[in-house]
C-alpha cells in the first residue's frame, strides 16, 4: 500500500510532462495541415477558382466531390490511382508515398498506398486469369480423382534389406 502511494506522485509528474510532448507528435503525424482541410462546397465560379488555387490545381482540372452531405466540402476529386502507377525513378520529396511537397493527396490516400490497393493495369485480361485458375483447379481435381480411383502403393516385402544387420534379421 505504501509503495502504491509513493508511485502516485511519479505518475502525476509523468502525466504533466507528457502533456507538453504528445500534441506536437500527434499534430505532425496528420497528413493535412489546416490550410488543406476542406472548406465549404464551392457554389460560384469564383469560389471554384479560389478552391483550385488552394489545392495547387488549374481551374479546368479542379472538380470537387459532389455535395451529398458526406463532408468532402471543396476537396478535389482526384483520379482513383494507386501509388504503384507513379514513376518509381522520379526524385520524390516523399519517396515512400511517391508524393511531392504541397501536392494534393487523394481523399482515400490510406487506401491507395503501395502496400494496399494496386490499380495498375494487369498484364493479362481478367478472362484469361479466370480461365487459367479454373483450368488449374479442374486439372488438379481430375488428378486427385484418378489417384483415388486407381491407388498406387509403395511396394512392400517381408524383408527390406538385402544384407543382414543382425538385430533386423531377428525381426522377420
Amino acid at each position: 500500500m505504501a509503495v502504491a502511494r509513493a508511485g502516485v506522485p511519479g505518475i502525476r509528474w509523468l502525466q504533466r510532462a507528457s502533456r507538453n510532448v504528445v500534441p506536437l507528435g500527434a499534430r505532425t503525424a496528420f497528413h493535412l495541415n489546416k490550410d488543406m482541410l476542406p472548406g465549404p462546397y464551392p457554389r460560384t465560379p469564383e469560389e471554384r477558382a479560389a478552391a483550385a488555387k488552394k489545392y495547387n490545381m488549374r481551374v479546368e482540372d479542379y472538380e470537387p466531390y459532389p455535395d451529398e452531405g458526406m463532408g468532402y466540402g471543396d476537396y478535389p476529386k482526384l483520379p482513383d490511382r494507386s501509388q504503384h502507377e507513379r514513376d518509381p525513378w522520379y526524385d520524390w520529396d516523399q519517396p515512400d508515398l511517391r508524393l511531392n511537397w504541397g501536392e494534393t493527396m487523394h481523399w482515400d490516400i490510406d487506401m491507395y498506398t503501395r502496400n494496399r490497393v494496386d490499380t495498375s493495369p494487369t498484364p493479362i485480361s481478367w478472362n484469361d486469369m479466370c480461365k487459367q485458375l479454373f483450368g488449374f483447379v479442374a486439372f488438379m481435381t481430375f488428378m486427385f480423382w484418378v489417384g483415388h480411383k486407381y491407388p498406387v502403393y509403395q511396394p512392400v516385402c517381408r524383408h527390406h534389406f538385402s544384407y543382414s544387420l543382425g538385430f533386423l534379421s531377428a525381426l522377420g
